[in-house]
Parts: structure tokens; C-alpha cells; sequence
């Protein structure tokens, strides 16, 4: 192929999984505002719409997404190794399709359920094998750090919009109308792969020597994934506990409840958008550290704003601080697994640390509120993001033996490409 061709090829792919991201998230949000409202009007004068039984039941469909998402992510993992990285984000596009239509025409509690835990096969099959897609297609590691920097600023596209969206087009049009809107693009970048994707040759391409034991004994990966999770966890928490605490402690009206978390967003597309290159040339561990700190120190101000304008800073802060997390730690997981070309396992285990954070964020988070206080919950979460860092500068560290070890051995009899790549990718990681 020539050098033309692959770059265009490229810019197909990079399209279709920032599209399909986007999307997934679009849809994880724009049924938010719309869900309580609708059973509530479903239910009628079923007894059931006045006591607690109500939120339980919205909440535990909501959370399903996550939980069928981190239950797959491992098994998408896999599958990747026979059927290359095309099919997986395929199926996982036509599952999104499948999801959106049953959320527009399903009008009892059972089948939105469903939508939403099918819903979380898509994710699965979209963030891992997407993801996997981005490091196989872009071997060079500033190039890498660039576009998925980028790409995973669609996730917070897809939130911005999709709230909004949701609440809107349901008030003016009904429950069917956001739903077939997200269906309608879904079948666009379906139609996109169809085109452009090659759904067979990217087999012999993928993993290599696809061993779980070698990803879970590289400690490395467990820091990171460890570090991802902490990170997204404060988020998860203050999603289901912030509304109630709003209502009681400020007086929040009903349209800012939802407003609230809009900078969280705006920081994520900043931070995924403007720092992975800076990563790159700072070192990844490094810009992550300082990532860490910023989340926990703004976790630990969100109890202590007294109006909703006070609330501005702290999640602008969490949300950049977990983007640029993300945009430092998400290429370097594919830096670590570049000769043995197990992409699709790495990112299986990272997309099962962000399906922890949500899935059981939520559940924790909720019952810790209720026994020791909203404050000391986010004050926990905060400090704990801080007491991980130290996890990171021991990375940074072995890479910087690492890199010593290598350079005094006879490259000659190590089967790995060129050194200069590897020697790049130590040089922007080496310290701190």
C-alpha cells in the first residue's frame, strides 16, 4: 500500500472509532434524563412511583450497562486474537443499533433493561477492540499519543451532547424521537465500516501471544489500570450522590442538577485533546502524576462549595485531571505491549478498570454516604488519588533502570525492531 493510501486508510479508522465512541456515549447519556420521567409516567398510579422502590429500580437499570460491560471486556480480549480487531468494533456498532431502537419502541421496565445491558456488549466490544484498532494502525509513539488523545475526547463529546439532547428533543417530541436520531448515525458508521474496513486481513495482525498470566504478572499494567481506576472512580461517586447532595445542602434548583457536570466534560475534552502530546514529550508518568493530584485535590473541594458557581472549579479540575490521565496512560499501556502486539488484552483490562470505577462507584459510594457523609466520602476518594502517586513515580523509576539495563546489552542478539523506538519511548518516561 502506498504511503497515500495508508494515510487515508488511517483516517478512515481514526473516523470510525471516534464515531463509534462518540456515539456509545451519546446514547449512555441522552436516556438519563429521560428513563425517570418516562417509567414514572408508565407506571401511572402504580404504587410503586412513590416510594424508594422507584429509584432503586432506575438505578439498578442504568448501573446494568456497566456491569455487563466489565463482565465482557476480558472475552472481547480474547476474541480479538481470532477475529482481528474489525469484526469486534462491528458488532459492537450493530449492537449500539440494536439498543438505541429498543430504547425508542420499548415501553415496559424489561425491555429497557435490556437496551441498556446490550448496550453494554457495545461498549465492550467498541472500547477494547477500538482502542486495540488505534495501537496496531499507529506504531509511532508520538503519533499514537496524538490520536488517541484525540479519539478519547469523543467520550466527552458524547456526554456534553448527549444530556441535553436527551432532555430536550424529549420534551419537544417524546421518547422516540433522541433515540431514532442516535439509531439514524449509528447506521451511518456502520455503513462507514462496510466501506472501508477490512474485516480480514487485520487477522494475522493481532495478538501474538495472547496470555493472560503475562498481562496480569507485568506490574506495570496493574499500576496503570490501578491508576485509571482510581482516577475515574471520584467521578462515578459524585454522579448518583452530588444531585441529592445539591438538593439538601445548596438548594440546587432542577435545571442546574444536570448543568452541574458540564465542566467535568469540558475539562475530560481538554485534557484528552491538548495533552497527550505533552505526555510524550514530558513523560507520560510524570504529566499522569500530576494528573492524579489535580483529581484528588479537586475531589476534596467539592464539599466545600456553598453556591453552585463555587463548583465550577473543582469539576472543571477533575474532569481535566482525569483526561489528562487518561491521554498519558491510555498510549503507554500500548507501549508496554508493543512487541508482543497483546493490544487487545491491555486495553480489555483497561476498559474493565473504567467499568469497575462505574459499576461499583455508584453502589459504594451511595452506601458510604449514608454511614460516614458525603463530605468525608469525597475527602477519601481525593486523598486516596494522592496516595497512588507514588505507584507512578516507581514506574517512572524502573523505566529509568530499564533503560540502563538495555543499553548495555549486545542489541544484536535481542529479536525487537530498531532500539531507536524503544529508546524513544524510555527517554519520555525515564524520570520524573
Amino acid at each position: 500500500m502506498s504511503t497515500e493510501g495508508e494515510n487515508q486508510s488511517r483516517i478512515f479508522i481514526v473516523t470510525i472509532v471516534y464515531l463509534s465512541l462518540f456515539l456509545d456515549n451519546v446514547l449512555l447519556t441522552v436516556v438519563v434524563p429521560i428513563i425517570p420521567d418516562y417509567l414514572y409516567t408508565l407506571e401511572g398510579n402504580s404504587s410503586i412511583v412513590n416510594s424508594e422502590d422507584e429509584n432503586g429500580r432506575v438505578g439498578l437499570l442504568l448501573s446494568s450497562k456497566a456491569f455487563i460491560q466489565l463482565i465482557l471486556n476480558p472475552a472481547v480480549g480474547i476474541f480479538i486474537g481470532t477475529t482481528g480487531y474489525a469484526k469486534p468494533l462491528f458488532f459492537g456498532n450493530i449492537c449500539l443499533l440494536i439498543a438505541a431502537l429498543l430504547f425508542a419502541f420499548g415501553q415496559t421496565y424489561e425491555v429497557l433493561f435490556l437496551a441498556r445491558s446490550i448496550q453494554g456488549i457495545s461498549s465492550a466490544c467498541i472500547g477494547v477492540s477500538g482502542m486495540s484498532l488505534l495501537a496496531s494502525q499507529y506504531p509511532e509513539e508520538d503519533r499514537r499519543s496524538k490520536i488517541m488523545g484525540f479519539v478519547l475526547g469523543s467520550i466527552a463529546l458524547g456526554v456534553l451532547l448527549g444530556y441535553p439532547m436527551g432532555s430536550v428533543l424529549y420534551d419537544l417530541e417524546g421518547k422516540i424521537a433522541p433515540f431514532l436520531l442516535v439509531a439514524s448515525l449509528i447506521v451511518i458508521s456502520i455503513c462507514l465500516q462496510i466501506f472501508t474496513l477490512d474485516f480480514e486481513s487485520d487477522i494475522q495482525k493481532t495478538e501474538k501471544n495472547s496470555s493472560w498470566t503475562h498481562m496480569l504478572s507485568d506490574t506495570r499494567i496493574l499500576i496503570i489500570a490501578g491508576a485509571i481506576w482510581f482516577s475515574t472512580s471520584p467521578m462515578a461517586i459524585l454522579e448518583p450522590c452530588l444531585p441529592i447532595w445539591l438538593r439538601s445542602h445548596i438548594k440546587a434548583k432542577k435545571w442546574q442538577l444536570g448543568t452541574v457536570f458540564i465542566p467535568d466534560s469540558v475539562g475530560y475534552l481538554i485534557g484528552t485533546n491538548f495533552f497527550g502530546m505533552i505526555a510524550y514529550h514530558y513523560g507520560r508518568c510524570k504529566i499522569a502524576v500530576l494528573a492524579m493530584i489535580v483529581v484528588g485535590i479537586s475531589a476534596t473541594l467539592v464539599p466545600t462549595a456553598t453556591t453552585m458557581s463555587q463548583l465550577i472549579i473543582p469539576h472543571l479540575g477533575m474532569g481535566l485531571g482525569i483526561g489528562v490521565a487518561d491521554a498519558a496512560l491510555v498510549p503507554l499501556l500500548a507501549s508496554l505491549v508493543d512487541q508482543s502486539g497483546n493490544y487487545g488484552l491491555v486495553y480489555s483490562i483497561q476498559q474493565a478498570a473504567v467499568s469497575l470505577a462505574y459499576s461499583l462507584g455508584p453502589i459504594i459510594g451511595g452506601e458510604l454516604v449514608r454511614s460516614i457523609g458525603f463530605q468525608w466520602v469525597m475527602r477519601i476518594v481525593g486523598l486516596a488519588n494522592l496516595a497512588y502517586c507514588p505507584l507512578l513515580i516507581y514506574i517512572a523509576l524502573e523505566q529509568k533502570k530499564l533503560l540502563t539495563q538495555v543499553e548495555k546489552k549486545d542489541y544484536n542478539s535481542i529479536q525487537m525492531p530498531p532500539i531507536t523506538k524503544y529508546q524513544r519511548f524510555y527517554d519520555s518516561d525515564d524520570g520524573l
